[in-house]
């Protein structure tokens, strides 16, 4: 499995609604599960960003299927960024030569 963080701000429509974002999450956890993937962690955040999600899939096609999920709802935005764990991250710099 591949992990992603997940950037998360809520859309104008979703904070007017914010109190069914609980909700929201519960069925985005759903939705991912369905498609082979889940949620490891959740972060309600101030700053930049609204939430922030680390999810793990089995290839970018399925969370950009995902994202564009979230998306077609309209309550919230998303970035998405591949993270490499440690080991990998070791790997890549030990391979530049």
């Amino acid at each position: 499995m591949t992990t992603y963080i997940v950037l998360i701000n809520w859309t104008e429509q979703g904070i007017r609604n914010v109190k069914e974002s609980p909700r929201r999450l519960d069925a985005a956890k759903k939705q991912l599960g369905e498609m082979g993937g889940s949620f490891k962690q959740f972060f309600l955040t101030m700053g930049e960003y609204d939430m922030v999600a680390v999810c793990e899939a089995p290839d970018d096609a399925v969370v950009a299927r995902f994202s564009l999920t979230l998306g077609m709802g309209g309550n919230v935005r998303t970035r998405t960024l591949k993270a490499f764990p440690e080991a990998a991250y070791r790997e890549i710099i030990a391979s530049l030569g």
